[in-house]
């Protein structure tokens, strides 16, 4: 059990963090918030690469830290961004940093580097240097060094950002699998992610968790609310003003716009809700 008790972080006069607290077993689950609502320093501080101004973090009951390691012997993390050695091959990379995880036996660490390249479908280009990969097949790459020593804790920040379509699946089939014996904490600002893949989320917002739920019990709240009107682009400021507007999407002949409301305004037709719709809706603080 990985629990987040009332943890805060500033940098300066930014309330990164703001009394954030969570109780995570195993499974996926899904944080989704905007670009600058503190999901990255959530995810730096259970990664344990910086501590949190005040309140703690406990995996299994032990204070990550008062004992990082405890932590660290057990995590598998993704960040947003990483780099590679330019002209190392991902086998020799990967048997590198199974070293540096501690996987020192050469039978156990070239079976468990071999077997995660052909889980990652990298098997094929295991000689060639990862810096030449496509963005895909760097993000595979990530999840295979995150799994080296079998971690219970696997952190992902962001990681179908800038990913086609299919690498995108491939990827969150890869994660999905992962999922069945250990804590998956996948950040994102991409609904579909967390829609397609996760049972339980929280919706994080300004540095706070501001609703947290089954995907389908947060779209239930809204549930008879939601309503869409196509309108021309000039009237979109007007509605904003008088309304609590959920979205907006361009289309063919203007734009949609999406309201939160008890009651139908003038022209508007009752919509099914979906998630985009809750995010925006509790994101917003309408509900």
């Amino acid at each position: 059990m990985l629990s987040i008790n009332s943890i805060s972080k500033s940098f300066g006069k930014i309330d990164a963090l703001k009394n954030v607290s969570l109780d995570l077993g195993p499974g996926m689950f899904g944080l989704l918030g905007p670009n600058g609502a503190g999901k990255s320093t959530l995810m730096r501080t259970l990664a344990t690469l910086q501590l949190p101004d005040s309140g703690t973090v406990t995996l299994n009951g032990t204070d990550i830290a008062e004992d990082p390691n405890a932590m660290r012997r057990t995590l598998g993390y993704l960040p947003q961004d990483f780099g590679v050695y330019p002209r190392m091959s991902a086998l020799a990379l990967l048997d590198h940093l199974a070293i540096l995880k501690g996987v020192t036996d050469n039978n156990e660490r070239k079976t468990q580097v071999e077997n995660l390249l052909k889980e990652v479908n990298l098997w094929s280009k295991r000689y060639a240097a990862v810096s030449t990969y496509s963005g895909g097949q760097r993000q595979r790459f990530g999840v295979a060094q995150a799994l080296l020593g079998d971690p219970k804790v696997l952190i992902v920040d962001e990681p179908t950002a800038g990913l086609d379509p299919l690498e995108r699946q491939r990827f969150l089939n890869l994660l999905s699998e992962a999922a069945e014996d250990r804590v998956i904490i996948l950040s994102t600002h991409i609904v579909d992610d967390v829609r397609d893949l996760c049972l339980d989320m929280a919706i994080m917002g300004d540095g706070e968790i501001v609703a947290r739920g089954a995907p389908e019990d947060l779209i239930a709240k809204i549930d008879g609310r939601v309503w869409r009107k196509q309108v021309d682009k000039d009237e979109v400021e007007t509605l904003r003003a008088g309304h609590q507007v959920l979205k907006t999407q361009i289309q063919k002949g203007g734009v949609t716009v999406s309201v939160l409301a008890g009651e139908a305004p003038k022209g508007f037709k009752k919509a099914a809700p979906d998630l985009e719709d809750a995010y925006f809706a509790h994101l917003n603080r309408f509900v």
